[in-house]
């Protein structure tokens, strides 16, 4: 059993905090225990350092599936700004060169990130037969349940690949799943829900302001929309149904308003969603007219604010959506049009 003093001192030495936020100590403490661990985490409340303190701790690897490459990269790259350079990212943005050293080295990395259908390679799923997996982690958990079924068949082949590779100790996170949710995502990967530890705190988000306007029509929500984006403090996101309607209000606001604005959905190239998103990260966009595809990935710390444009999908999306405001603890709004 790791002692307090020793998770401070790894938490301190390898990540500059001196305190845990709310949830992640018990999350790894199961882990720690050699514990399978379902966990339900808010938006903002640091899931990622949840498997990459325990790395430290544990001797032999950490594997994390994650759905998106803008995710993966995001995890990679915060990896490496703390100095460790143990951390491989298996992707098809990998060059056949810099892929064919990195599997001839793939036993010398600490953390392996990885997407579903990556995994399923027949010489990725060799290496990690042969390799010590300490820790397997699902990151964004419910996308098994809410991708497997059609869209990325391969969130279904999760189970098998526990089987394989025999990991010492599993961790399912996400931020938003119902009880069905819940019971789907233990199910699909196989983990017994009276031997799987389930950590699930609020969703709430003291910092974030939720609020709704009733307007009367198009016209004067346009209206309202160009005030807000004027009064508020940026950056922001501003969420749509449609595509084109997120292009049109980019355009518009461009005009309008005295920022930079760019609009993102699943209709631009890859390299043009990188772009977009890199430059937000960057603070060279203040605002973002987007559609759900701007979503998970998006870890950006000082977002000031997010409106709906359009009713989100569902709840669970609302929450994801909304959760991107005021990570960094600071007083923020959500305002639904």
């Amino acid at each position: 059993m790791i002692d307090s003093a020793k998770l401070q001192q790894t938490l301190k030495q390898h990540f500059g905090y001196t305190k845990f936020k709310t949830g992640q100590e018990s999350v790894i403490r199961s882990v720690l225990a050699g514990q399978d661990t379902f966990a339900i985490l808010p938006t903002g409340s640091g899931k990622s350092l949840c498997y990459q303190l325990p790395g430290y701790l544990v001797s032999g690897q950490v594997v994390v599936i994650s759905p998106l490459l803008s995710l993966i990269q995001d995890q990679v790259a915060q990896l490496q700004y703390l100095g460790e350079k143990r951390v491989l990212a298996l992707t098809s943005a990998l060059d056949p060169l810099t892929r064919r050293q990195s599997l001839a080295h793939f036993a010398d990395y600490k953390f392996i990130f990885l997407s579903p259908e990556m995994a399923h390679q027949r010489r990725i799923q060799r290496l990690l037969k042969q390799a010590s997996v300490a820790l397997l982690v699902i990151d964004e958990a419910h996308c098994i349940s809410q991708w497997g079924i059609d869209f990325r068949p391969d969130y279904l082949l999760l189970s098998s690949l526990r089987e394989a590779i025999q990991p010492a100790t599993t961790l399912a996170m996400t931020a938003t799943a119902t009880q069905r949710v819940q019971a789907d995502i233990l199910a699909k990967l196989g983990l017994d829900p009276t031997k799987t530890r389930q950590i699930i705190h609020s969703v709430d988000r003291r910092n974030i302001y939720l609020a709704s306007e009733a307007l009367a029509d198009e016209t004067e929500k346009k209206q309202r929309l160009i005030e807000l984006c004027r009064q508020l403090k940026r950056p922001g996101i501003i969420y749509f149904s449609s595509r084109q309607k997120a292009e049109k209000i980019a355009a518009l606001l461009q005009q309008q308003v005295t920022a930079q604005v760019a609009f993102y959905h699943g209709d631009l190239t890859s390299q043009d969603r990188f772009a977009i998103q890199q430059q937000f990260m960057q603070g060279k966009l203040a605002i973002i007219c987007a559609t759900s595809a701007f979503g998970m990935g998006i870890d950006k710390a000082d977002v000031r604010f997010v409106i709906h444009y359009h009713l989100p999908g569902s709840l669970e999306s609302y929450l994801q959506e909304i959760g991107r405001a005021g990570r960094d603890g600071q007083q923020s709004i959500a305002i639904l049009l």
